[in-house]
């Protein structure tokens, strides 16, 4: 394995793979709800990037690089005609808490976000968990930063309606 460079990128795959694979398992856990799935995304992300490899270790950010590889990944593969989703789990792995939720609020949230469209929950698990900016959710899905905050918005939308849902259900 080689060593960083001075710019702070990874110097090889192999470097890449072990610094962000944990992150990239993550997100792609939050964006699927389902670990088979999310090792699949995250191996399909791989795959990808070992391909086009001479490209990311030249890239401006390649962790930007895997986070677009890994949304275009999810997003067409939510495509493919006959992919049949099974939700196994409800629950997402101890994954850090975004500060001021309580695990009651993560428990009821979890099953509202799943149900968002996927381009609204990837806008969401990019925002809030990869507390990434508007630009740069941008980049990693390749819209305009109007349709991230219009995206955003109906995302939040959505959820709040869903959780008043819940709620009146109580």
């Amino acid at each position: 394995m080689t060593d960083r460079g001075s710019d702070g990128r990874p110097g090889s795959f192999e470097e890449l793979v072990a610094a962000r694979s944990a992150a990239l398992y993550r997100t792609a856990y939050l964006l699927t709800g389902h670990a088979g799935d999310a090792e699949d995304l995250v191996q399909t992300t791989l795959e990808k990037l070992w391909g086009a490899w001479r490209k990311v270790a030249r890239a401006d950010s390649p962790d930007a690089y895997a986070r677009r590889v890994m949304m275009n990944a999810f997003l067409s593969g939510r495509r493919r005609p006959g992919v049949r989703r099974e939700r196994l789990v409800e629950s997402p792995p101890d994954l850090p808490a975004p500060t001021g939720t309580s695990a009651d609020d993560r428990l009821t949230l979890w099953p509202a976000v799943l149900a968002l469209p996927e381009r609204q929950r990837a806008v969401v698990v990019l925002r809030f968990y990869g507390q990434l900016t508007e630009a740069e959710i941008a980049e990693a899905l390749g819209m305009a930063r109007g349709t991230v905050k219009s995206t955003s918005s109906a995302a939040l939308r959505n959820l709040r309606s869903a959780l008043e849902q819940q709620e009146g259900e109580r």
